[in-house]
Formats: C-alpha cells, sequence, structure tokens
C-alpha cells in the first residue's frame, strides 16, 4: 500500500512493507484498535473505521472524562448504518485529538458524534478523522501512518485488546437482540458480529493450552506472544511448576488460619436448613467425586445433625464438563 506525494502533494511517501509486521501476529484478522490522546486524556479502544462515515464518541467515555470547556452541539440528524437502523445521536462536540509521539506527533481538531448505546469500543475514528490527519491505516499491518512534516508518524494498533473489544461486541449484540428481539442499529461502516457462522465466541480465542507438568499441569497463554517472549515464559513455568495447586490434594495442609470460611449471620436469627433436593445418577457420581477429593484433602469433615443446611449447587464450566 503506497500514496505518492508527487500525486497527492501531503508530504512524505506513506507506505507498508514488509518491517511493519514485526510483532503482529500471522494469518489475522483482527480490527484496527489503537489507544491516542482525545481532549488530553488517554484514551483506549478506539476503533478505526475506514468505512465509517463520522466520528463517534460513546457517552460512556464521556462519562469519565471532563469536558466542561468544550460545547456540545445539538445534532438534528439521525445517524444510519447499513441494516437500515437510524439512531439519534446526543449532540456534536470538537475536541483536540493527538496521534503518534515525540517527533511523529500530530494534533487536530475532530469533530465527534455523540452516541448513547452500549458498546466495547470509547471511540470510533472514521473517514473524516483520518483525512483531517491525511493518515493512511492497514488492519493487516496493524498501524496508522501520517506525514508530520517531511516525517512520518506511526500509531500501533493492539491486538490483544481488539480481540477482546471483539467478543465485548459480540456478546453485547446477544444481549441486545434478546432484549429488542431486534439487531442493535449498526453506525455506518462499522462491521456486524452476528454474521460469524460460529455464534459460540468466547475470550478462549485469545489463549492456548500449554501442558507444563503431566497428567494435569495445563496452563493457559496468550497466543500473541512473540516467540522469544513465549519460550521465556514457558521455561520461568516449567522451573517453577512445583508453586502450582494443579488439584485439590495438592493443597493439603494448608491451615486454617491462612483461608476459613465463615458464615456472617444476624445473632439469634433462625437457622435455615434446606429441603435435601434428589439429583439424577449422573449428578450424584458427580458430587461424591468432588466431595471424596475434598475429603481426601482435609478441606472438608463429616458432621451430624448440622444448624445451617443447603443443598449442593452444580454449575456447568465453559468446558461442558
Amino acid at each position: 500500500m503506497e500514496i505518492d506525494n508527487q500525486t497527492v502533494n501531503i508530504g512524505p511517501t506513506l507506505s507498508f512493507g514488509p518491517e511493519d509486521l514485526k510483532g503482529v501476529a500471522n494469518n489475522h484478522n483482527d480490527a484496527l484498535v489503537i489507544r491516542v490522546m482525545v481532549a488530553n486524556y488517554d484514551v483506549a479502544r478506539i476503533f478505526v473505521d475506514s468505512g465509517s462515515s463520522v466520528n463517534v464518541l460513546f457517552q460512556e467515555a464521556i462519562n469519565q472524562m471532563d469536558l466542561g470547556q468544550y460545547r456540545i452541539e445539538p445534532v438534528v440528524t439521525s445517524l444510519f448504518g447499513f441494516t437500515g437502523h437510524a439512531i439519534r445521536p446526543m449532540g456534536l462536540v470538537h475536541l483536540p485529538l493527538t496521534l503518534g509521539k515525540g517527533n511523529g506527533r500530530k494534533t487536530r481538531i475532530v469533530s465527534f458524534i455523540i452516541v448513547d448505546a452500549p458498546s466495547a469500543y470509547n471511540v470510533i475514528l472514521g473517514r473524516p478523522a483520518m483525512t483531517t490527519f491525511m493518515a493512511v491505516a492497514s488492519a493487516l499491518h496493524q498501524k496508522i501512518k501520517f506525514p508530520v512534516g517531511d516525517q512520518v508518524g506511526e500509531v500501533q494498533g493492539d491486538q490483544v485488546i481488539a480481540r477482546k473489544c471483539y467478543v465485548e461486541e459480540f456478546r453485547i449484540e446477544q444481549k441486545v437482540a434478546r432484549t429488542d428481539n431486534v439487531d442493535r442499529p449498526g453506525f455506518a461502516g462499522m462491521e456486524k458480529f452476528n454474521l460469524i457462522e460460529d455464534t459460540s465466541v468466547t475470550a478462549e480465542e485469545e489463549i492456548e493450552e500449554i501442558m507444563i507438568s503431566p497428567p494435569s499441569g495445563m496452563v493457559k497463554i496468550a497466543r500473541t506472544l512473540e516467540a522469544e517472549l513465549k519460550q521465556l515464559l514457558l521455561e520461568c513455568l516449567q522451573k517453577n511448576k512445583d508453586v502450582f495447586a494443579w488439584s485439590v490434594s495438592d493443597l493439603v495442609g494448608v491451615h486454617r488460619e491462612i483461608a476459613e470460611h465463615k458464615l456472617n449471620v444476624i445473632k439469634g436469627c433462625r437457622p435455615i436448613i434446606q429441603k435435601k433436593r434428589h439429583f439424577g445418577p449422573e449428578k450424584y457420581a458427580v458430587i461424591k467425586e468432588q466431595v471424596d477429593e475434598l475429603l481426601r484433602a482435609g478441606h472438608i469433615e463429616e458432621i451430624h445433625f448440622p444448624t445451617w443446611l443447603s443443598n449442593i449447587v452444580l454449575v456447568p464450566k465453559s468446558t461442558r464438563k
């Protein structure tokens, strides 16, 4: 991707090459999410969307910023996404936006449409902001480049945050769809996460499991770690694997002064004893296995005629176990 300054006369040539892929995960499809200064606030979770015809600032982000010195102007028109739905903006505000650092730093006044809607992002930077900075974005290279005099300024994307936003945005979409029985209005050019074939998206896509202490010593680490850092981390975990408790039985000998649960109840109140609940054979087998393991480890002990009594509650894990 290259823009020639002789063609549009905006300064130095803005180009992306193999060197810009250093530190970027291979074969990714991540959105470009950056962290920059907005009105002298360090704002994370900024989604760069070259398909959006407006810059969006979400109300939840504004609530964490003191923008008293900036006038919020009324907006009459509505925003329309590619789904055809409309959303009424809360207003329009002009704020200083700073991209880059040091000699590659550039500040411009950018107009933001204020939207009160749930989102994983704080800001959406659309075409107006990119044009104002004469910037070029590359999701592949996870980077924005823009001219600063005769130099080139850069802003690096954060793939870890991008993937967290992806998962969070998908969950928001699902929650709103369940509540309203309709899709949330999409912003101009903003990708719709419910187009994913596998709707059971979880944060597990950000991690990978590594065995460091067979048979049960599994650890989870980020997939986006650089090869050298990943190797150092695994060596450290392997060297110190004895400090981990891989099962309940590994915690034998923990004194009650270190960990002990108590019921904080009002003195003199009537004890609650639940009626015994019946479980199926499969659930009884799971309960027995867990109770026996805790008994062997000495974490619990059998008592007769309890003052308080509640039934066991089985909670399924994400692994469906």
